[in-house]
């Protein structure tokens, strides 16, 4: 069981950083709109989850302008995309007892 906990990454340890990892697992990117309202995330909130996700190359993030408006993208990265996997396959492990 030990080694188990050992492959539960600290980089999701919060709520919002494991949706936003589970959104951009099975969407090719997100943008900060679409993952703020499906999170129930504040501005600030996410903006700091995002950064962290990022800080450790989980997610890479992409801004431009639509217009006057800016628009920010999130793409999970490939190592984000193992680490993830990872994560939940130990919280799998960890739930069946194995």
């Amino acid at each position: 069981m030990k080694n188990i906990i050992l492959h539960i990454n600290k980089a999701f340890d919060h709520r919002i950083r494991l949706g936003i990892m589970s959104v951009l697992m099975v969407n090719e990117y997100a943008e900060f709109t679409t993952l703020k309202e499906l999170l129930g995330a504040t501005d600030g909130n996410l903006a700091s989850h995002t950064k962290a996700l990022e800080k450790v190359e989980f997610i890479r993030i992409e801004k431009q302008f639509i217009g006057k408006k800016p628009n920010t993208r999130y793409y999970a990265t490939d190592l984000g995309k193992q680490e993830f996997k990872k994560h939940i396959e130990a919280l799998e492990k960890l739930i069946k007892n194995k």
